[in-house]
């Protein structure tokens, strides 16, 4: 009998031919997910924001991962961009329809509001949360600098969250904006990114961090000795949280995933989670990822 795990980790997608070494080995395009799914327990399922997959693709994705394994996916941009939640009744239905074969291996459900989303439209937030699903998890994204002030808008976004059991999303750039824009990619990435600051607030019962690294593994491990605190008691809590790693270009994602997993089975209280194993890696020790107690 499978346990579900008390922690998610995994990248922000399952297909990068960067990751031929440490994720994929031989196997061809078309096993990728497959492969990913062996070593990580989640993903953020981005796709899903640009254009909605036919019905077909969205049950080989099905299929090709265990039932352990979880999915996160993004609303498409159409309802959260366009529209700004608005009149999106029948959007969301399509959206839904054609995932159909994907909910039961979805954990969340990310609804990723733009930068001009402020607090003026906190009610038609309210008015969506109170449309969906009520089987499925939902996290929101916010990007509007007053939700970030601790002000009354915070507060008001924080408390709507907390009456629908809806996550708030949080975005970590700390380490990517310690990074001195001296390189194409940095520089790339600072310019697309947020930089917002970091509220740890678990809204609901899976609290969702973005975090995204640089080169300088010193500069990402302190950043991760603070998640490592704030994840080992949200878990203490009996709460799942979920972790997806970024870079600027996403090459070395999977090598800070495992840095991570490294200092979260150092933690006391964690010392019983499981060990990451990448390709290289597996030679001397082929366990898989489980990350349970």
């Amino acid at each position: 009998m499978n346990r579900e795990p008390l922690l998610r980790l995994g990248l922000a997608m399952w297909s990068q031919t960067q990751w031929k070494q440490s994720l994929y080995g031989d196997a061809p395009i078309s096993a990728r997910l497959e492969k990913y799914s062996q070593i990580f327990n989640t993903v953020e399922g981005n796709t899903t924001f640009y254009a909605l997959p036919k019905l077909a693709t969205a049950m080989n994705w099905r299929d090709a991962v265990p039932d352990t394994f979880k999915f996160t996916f993004k609303l498409p941009r159409q309802i959260t961009h366009d529209l700004q939640l608005q009149n999106a009744q029948s959007d969301l239905s399509h959206f839904f329809n054609l995932m159909a074969p994907l909910i039961e291996k979805t954990a969340i459900w990310k609804i990723q509001l733009p930068a001009q989303f402020g607090p003026s439209a906190l009610p038609s937030l309210a008015t969506f949360l109170q449309q969906l699903p009520a089987n499925l998890q939902f996290g929101v994204e916010v990007r509007h600098r007053e939700f970030f002030n601790k002000g009354e808008a915070e507060k008001a976004l924080n408390r709507l969250l907390i009456a629908h059991q809806c996550n708030r999303i949080i975005m970590d750039s700390r380490a990517l904006f310690a990074a001195l824009p001296n390189t194409p990619v940095l520089i790339d990435a600072q310019q697309k990114k947020p930089n917002v600051p970091v509220h740890p607030i678990a809204t609901a019962e899976q609290p969702i961090v973005r975090f995204i690294g640089q080169l300088d593994a010193d500069i990402n491990s302190a950043f991760f000795q603070q998640w490592c605190n704030k994840l080992a008691l949200w878990i203490a809590e009996g709460k799942q949280p979920l972790v997806f790693i970024h870079t600027p270009d996403n090459v070395f994602a999977p090598e800070l995933a495992v840095r991570l997993n490294e200092m979260l089975r150092a933690t006391s209280s964690l010392n019983g989670l499981a060990k990451i194993n990448l390709i290289e890696q597996q030679l001397n020790q082929p366990d898989q990822l489980d990350l349970l107690f």
